[in-house]
């Protein structure tokens, strides 16, 4: 899909803690910096649907396992991908996409760094019933 990049990051095995590449300046997706945050979601539990006007999601999963499906509307193609330790990418997702997310895994956690601060008339929220999508 146009407007979303999926990006092997490197994981470094080590005895007393391991080390997860996130992003680098010269990564393709690095589109500046605003903000960065952590967000948890439950089990079974689903956020979204929600659509950024300007900013830039750069998600990385390193706790639990969390699918997200993107869907754009022009197209009306969807796009989905679980994220987690085992499959340790980081998700680039461009403004003006639909994007929702669930929680697989008891906790699960994600980091986005944001290419802009957040601002609440930049994006628009929508309940989950709004698109339809069949989650699994």
């Amino acid at each position: 899909m146009d407007g979303i990049i999926l990006t092997p990051l490197k994981q470094i095995m080590a005895h007393k803690g391991d080390i997860l590449h996130v992003m680098k300046r010269s990564d393709d997706g690095y589109d500046g910096f605003g903000e960065t945050y952590f967000s948890t979601i439950h089990k079974g539990d689903i956020k979204g649907w929600k659509k950024h006007t300007q900013m830039i999601l750069n998600i990385v999963v390193p706790v639990g396992k969390i699918e997200f499906v993107i869907y754009d509307e022009e197209t009306k193609e969807f796009h989905t991908v679980v994220l987690s330790r085992d499959n340790y990418k980081r998700l680039t997702i461009k403004a003006g996409l639909w994007v929702a997310f669930r929680g697989i895994d008891e906790n699960n956690m994600l980091l986005n760094i944001a290419s802009i601060e957040h601002c609440p008339d930049e994006s628009i929220n929508k309940e989950i019933g709004y698109i339809k999508y069949e989650w699994k």
